[in-house]
């Protein structure tokens, strides 16, 4: 009697890869162009910002996020120091399932009397890792040049977080403060 043997070989396929993204100004004119795009409904819906300052915003936004700069943005309507309507935009590395979403549909129809419009920028920690001279260097070549203070407190209302934006491994998450 022959005896037969068989031996079973399992293999296991092991993948991996390595993907390296440069984030360059293309992309963050993408993404400033996105934000600027929600200033410019923004400036429809409400009278602000005024429409030939959306121009300086895209620059400053670009020059900023094409160096890493930017930890979140954020711009809309405060009465007495609380916001009572706002979008706020936090920058980030852009994950694996991240999507691209339109810009617009804002909150229309919001009762902004008595507000005042706010601009607020907050700067990486990337931007705190340059000295004084590059910082200086980089403030020249901007439109403008932002003073220094505090965002908003929330007034009486709640946030929700509506879309994300995303180029060369960079998300920027949009969230709106609107109120009840």
């Amino acid at each position: 009697m022959l005896a037969v043997r068989t031996r079973t070989i399992l293999w296991e396929l092991e993948m991996s890869y390595t993907l390296t993204t440069t984030f360059t100004r293309t992309h963050a004119k993408y993404l400033a162009s996105k934000v600027v795009a929600d200033l410019y409904q923004c400036s429809l819906l409400y009278d602000r910002p005024a429409p030939d300052s959306l121009a300086a915003y895209e620059e400053e936004l670009t020059t900023l996020l094409a160096g890493g700069y930017v930890d979140t943005y954020e711009f809309g309507f405060q009465r007495y120091d609380n916001r009572v309507l706002s979008w706020h935009y936090t920058v980030s590395p852009a994950g694996d399932l991240e999507g691209d979403s339109r810009s617009g549909n804002l909150a229309r129809a919001v009762d902004i009397g008595n507000a005042q419009y706010f601009n607020f920028l907050a700067y990486s920690v990337a931007w705190s890792n340059l000295s004084a001279d590059e910082r200086e260097a980089i403030q020249k070549t901007l439109p403008f040049q932002r003073s220094s203070g505090s965002a908003p407190l929330d007034g009486s209302g709640y946030w929700i977080t509506e879309h994300g934006y995303s180029a060369g491994g960079v998300l920027i998450t949009r969230r709106v403060f609107r109120p009840w």
